[in-house]
């Protein structure tokens, strides 16, 4: 079995989880720890990619621009990547990002919207550096689907594309179905890119590998949106079970998980009833925090909110939706008492 490329989002999906709110310090410390450990690609950005920044998303502690910097400087040998959301990044940022010196730039888009990545996948070839598709909430369209817009990448110039499970919404037969697919249709990479929701990120990251991908993302500790991420120090202690050799150190990783990453989370992340029912209705996972927001100010379940998203099939950047969903919620069961 072919040995996958590893990248870690810590310190970009691990954003959401702690409120954007990464020091230039912290930022040094894990790079540092992932790098001397051999992971070879590390990705640091706002949680909803450069220029994320935002009073819709959530506002960094620390300018985006001096993280990526402070990664940058630290990093010996991997490569620094950034996400890049059409929309929320414009060309400026991903030409400031390159000349800080990141190496890969990941343009995420909903999975059915790629054709709006052409401009910045050709862009970042333009600019020397590597292209990677994120085609995110993969679980909400067929393969067939998703190969028709991973081709559209690949032409565009990608050097790989990801299956993203962006709500952890997808289970290991679904993962097979859509790498394999994407294998078999692209002469490029794939990737995979893994949510906890429903306890399935360790185990659909290895059925993504049993299907071919070439590229795994991970976050140490499963520091990350909703119920987190694959950790990847499981990822590396599971594919040393499988006799696959990824040259990253498992010791350094669990060092880094314990006594780093750790002190950083200001709560255990774990799957309870939110989480659940976001991965179970297929929502996106960084509307949580602003579920949680929403279902206080009025009165409501969080579960409540998280059901009718999924039933309108909401995706990223509908975030505005939360509230409108709270207020009609809230009104139907006033109506429903005072009737």
């Amino acid at each position: 079995m072919k040995i996958p490329r590893l990248t870690d989002t810590t310190l970009r999906d691990g954003s959401h989880a702690i409120s954007y709110s990464f020091t230039a310090e912290q930022v040094r410390e894990i790079v540092r720890g992932l790098d001397k450990a051999g992971v070879p690609v590390i990705e640091v950005s706002h949680g909803a990619g450069l220029n994320g920044s935002t009073i819709q998303q959530g506002f960094s502690k620390t300018p985006e621009v001096e993280l990526i910097k402070a990664a940058v400087e630290t990093a010996e040998h991997a490569k620094i990547a950034s996400l890049f959301v059409p929309g929320i990044g414009t060309s400026e940022e991903l030409k400031e990002a390159v000349e800080i010196g990141i190496k890969v730039i990941r343009v995420a888009v909903h999975c059915t919207e790629a054709d709006v990545t052409e401009q910045y996948i050709r862009l970042a070839k333009e600019l020397g550096i590597e292209a990677v598709g994120f085609l995110m909430m993969s679980h909400t369209q067929p393969a067939e689907v998703l190969v028709e817009q991973a081709k559209l990448m690949e032409s565009y110039g990608a050097d790989c594309v990801y299956v993203v499970d962006s709500a952890g919404a997808l289970v290991p037969q679904g993962v097979r179905e859509r790498v394999s697919a994407l294998k078999k249709a692209l002469s490029i990479e794939v990737g995979f890119h893994a949510h906890n929701n429903l306890g399935l990120a360790v185990g659909n990251t290895i059925a993504a590998l049993e299907a071919g991908a070439d590229q795994l993302d991970g976050t140490v500790r499963a520091l990350g949106a909703g119920a987190g991420n694959a950790p990847t120090e499981v990822i590396v202690a599971a594919l040393n079970k499988m006799n696959i050799d990824t040259g990253i150190s498992l010791s350094i990783l669990m060092d880094l998980a314990e006594e780093v990453v750790a002190p950083i989370i200001p709560a255990p992340i774990v799957i309870d009833r939110d989480n659940l029912s976001s991965g179970y209705a297929g929502v996106y996972n960084s509307f949580l925090l602003h579920v949680r927001h929403a279902a206080k100010q009025f009165h409501l379940n969080p579960t409540e909110i998280m059901e009718e998203l999924g039933r309108r099939q909401a995706i990223a950047g509908q975030e505005d939706w939360i509230l409108d969903i709270a207020l009609e919620l809230a009104k139907e069961k006033k109506y429903q008492v005072i009737k």
